[in-house]
């Protein structure tokens, strides 16, 4: 299930690794089958059933050059933009745009990131990669398995919820605030763009305000996964 087509005809993904296995199964995702090569032993907690496969097969379909013995087929699924709403959420929920951002790892990294600081949910918006692209699923460390992921909103739907949107901008963005100083309080919704373009203009209409992340040093800007790690910091802390 190499290319994305794949994965939606078939409604499955791939799962590399028997740590990567478990957290989808303490997420409580639907794993279809289990197999193991080697002395390896498959992972418990479901009830899939399991392949033991021959010497060097595994190798042959794994996505890394140096695959662990342990794979799983894994069901499919993203979450509805109702799961994001307020009111089910709780006070004062977060949640990540994503538009456009296309390298796996980077994906991977703001999943991980939304996840661990507490996000109700990751939107993906168009032009942004396959959260279930193996790149992203490694990358994201478990984190796909236990934060909302919604495909196939736009960024009015999302704000139509009730959250405010702000999106990140570059320090030349006319009425920019530093994320030091903008307010980050009530349900908040972050925009955040590829590095090549940053936040589309067709967007621009549902943004209720620009932020940007000071900094001292001669880059023009910072990695996507980097700033949305940061901004998931600052949201995090502001509820705290």
């Amino acid at each position: 299930m190499a290319r994305r087509s794949a994965r939606v005809e078939e409604s499955a993904f791939v799962v590399e690794g028997a740590v990567l296995i478990d957290e989808a199964v303490r997420g409580g995702w639907d794993v279809l089958a289990q197999f193991v090569s080697g002395d390896a032993v498959a992972v418990g907690g479901c009830d899939a059933p399991v392949f033991v496969l021959g010497d060097g097969v595994l190798e042959r379909v794994a996505s890394t050059e140096s695959p662990q013995p342990n794979l799983a087929i894994v069901s499919r699924r993203t979450s509805s933009l109702a799961r994001l709403e307020p009111a089910a959420v709780g006070s004062s929920p977060w949640a990540v745009f994503l538009d456009a951002v296309s390298d796996p790892g980077n994906l991977g990294t703001i999943l991980r990131s939304a996840e661990a600081m507490g996000a109700a949910g990751v939107v993906l918006g168009a032009g942004t990669v396959d959260p279930f692209n193996p790149k992203v699923v490694r990358a994201s460390a478990g984190a796909l398995f236990h934060v909302p992921v919604v495909e196939g909103a736009t960024l009015a739907e999302v704000k139509s919820l009730g959250y405010r949107v702000l999106a990140t901008s570059s320090h030349e963005q006319a009425g920019s605030k530093s994320l030091a100083e903008v307010d980050l309080g009530g349900a908040v919704c972050v925009v955040l763009g590829s590095e090549a373009h940053g936040v589309s203009t067709e967007l621009a209409s549902s943004v209720d305000g620009w932020i940007r992340i000071d900094h001292a040093g001669r880059a023009e800007s910072l990695n996507v996964a980097m700033a949305a790690t940061i901004i998931s910091y600052e949201l995090a802390r502001a509820r705290s």
